[in-house]
């Protein structure tokens, strides 16, 4: 199945190694700042994109991982869609997220939350402009965006040298169990339901991240993040999203299912 390929093969949001007691990994000394978030609930999607539209986020020192080189390294769903679209060639590989928590914490501080308030991102797949580079441990990440809906906080976060930028983001589940989520951002408007079935997989399993900040936000730090303990539902096929406005990401292409994500732990810190 696609979906194999998209968590196994492409890595896309974990870095998954077997552990049966699946404890957080340490995170390297020096961390500037400290972050922790608990009891996370939320919806995943994955998604493709043109890095032209986003040409003026990415560091020089970093390039976006493509479908192409996926296709070359026999990544299935990779290869099938260069078979239908061959001028995807180029195109690189992210995810898209709504999530809300009920602990979310830098340096003890925390954001003040509406009502069903969560924080939205997007995040691609990058590697180093040059291959002899090293970037330490954990898969690296562009945030090519991060909405936060308190603007309070997003300045705390910018001034602790994180982006973010305010959005008015959402995430709830209603009666008969779907989650409804929302952003209403600078040129964007994002709404998804999903609804999530069949058996509840555990990954007992953890990894390690690294987020870099987009090229015009001109931060320089950059932050490590470690978890563990994901469970993860499938969402069904009739789960939809809606992508309007004149921010990139509604020129993107999502892959696949929709995946509704929780239970885990994630320690992280700012690293200059």
């Amino acid at each position: 199945m696609m979906r194999i390929y998209l968590l196994v093969s492409l890595v896309f949001l974990l870095l998954l190694v077997s552990d049966t007691s699946a404890q957080i990994p340490a995170l390297p000394e020096g961390a500037q700042t400290k972050w922790v978030v608990e009891d996370p609930e939320e919806v995943v999607s994955y998604l493709i994109f043109d890095p032209a539209t986003v040409k003026d986020r990415i560091p020089p020192f970093l390039r976006f991982i493509n479908i192409k080189e996926l296709a070359v390294g026999n990544v299935g769903w990779a290869k099938e869609h260069l078979s239908k679209y061959p001028d995807h060639a180029g195109w690189g590989i992210s995810f898209f997220e709504i999530v809300r928590m009920k602990t979310f914490e830098i340096d003890n501080h925390s954001p003040q939350w509406p009502e069903n308030g969560a924080v939205a991102l997007w995040f691609a797949r990058v590697a180093p402009s040059d291959s002899m580079r090293e970037l330490g441990p954990g898969i690296p990440l562009l945030a090519l965006d991060f909405w936060m809906p308190d603007s309070i906080y997003v300045n705390y976060m910018l001034n602790k040298g994180h982006y973010a930028r305010y959005g008015d983001v959402h995430l709830y589940r209603n009666s008969e169990g779907n989650w409804i989520g929302s952003i209403y951002a600078d040129g964007l408007t994002v709404k998804c339901e999903c609804f999530p079935a069949g058996t509840v997989e555990g990954f007992g399993s953890r990894g390690m991240q690294v987020f870099f900040p987009p090229a015009q936000s001109g931060l320089t730090s950059f932050v490590r993040v470690a978890f563990a303990e994901h469970q993860e539902q499938i969402c069904e096929e009739k789960t939809s999203w809606k992508f309007q406005g004149m921010h990139p990401l509604v020129n993107g292409i999502l892959l696949d299912s929709t995946i509704f994500q929780f239970g885990y732990e994630l320690i992280g810190g700012a690293y200059h």
